[in-house]
């Protein structure tokens, strides 16, 4: 086996934890969620550590790693919102900030071709916030206590960092585009 190929192998697993997790949420199996989201979070940062210390990178690795981290975090945010653990508007704040990210890429890609994504300060801070809540929260479900006012001002802090990235995104990619279009026309015979 090839070496540089374990930061994807870690990635591949983080995504098939999105199922138990789910299953474990609604099954109210909190300890056994936390668990699980505790090992996809720290393999987030295992495969990054892998990836660039070691060279190991890859445009698959690339793709799949920021999949897999918005696909836990979306599965997590929207069942915590439906089992009544996490406020609905967050979970539609985070899961429609994700959609407007990736419908604006997509557009972008259509429109313009290739593109380089690279996540901002701003982004990563969202994400990682996003993590920090739910494992919050789990531990709030499965272990101990959580004060209140940690967990209400863990939701408001996702809540702005999430609203000022998207937007940030939106002003970032919208500005590329409109440089990429006036290049297109000045480009025309």
């Amino acid at each position: 086996m090839e070496l540089a190929i374990i930061p994807n192998l870690i990635t591949l697993m983080r995504l098939l934890l999105v199922v138990p997790v789910a299953i474990t949420i609604l099954s109210n199996d909190f300890g056994w969620t936390l668990a699980l989201f505790a090992i996809a979070s720290l393999s987030d940062g295992v495969d990054g550590f892998l990836a660039r210390r070691y060279n190991w990178t890859s445009r698959f690795g690339a793709i799949l790693d920021p999949v897999a981290d918005k696909l836990l975090l979306m599965v997590s945010f929207i069942l915590l919102a439906y089992t009544g653990h996490l406020p609905i508007w967050l979970s539609s704040v985070v899961i429609g900030r994700d959609l407007i990210i990736v419908a604006g890429a997509t557009t972008y890609h259509i429109l313009f071709g290739e593109y380089e994504f690279s996540p901002t300060i701003l982004g990563k801070l969202s994400t990682s916030l996003q993590f920090i809540l739910v494992l919050l929260m789990l531990l709030d479900l499965a272990l101990i206590n959580i004060l209140d006012p940690l967990l209400t001002g863990g939701v408001w802090l996702v809540f702005i960092v999430s609203s000022v990235s998207g937007a940030d995104y939106v002003i970032s990619w919208s500005r590329k585009a409109i440089c990429a279009h006036k290049q297109g026309k000045s480009e025309a015979p």
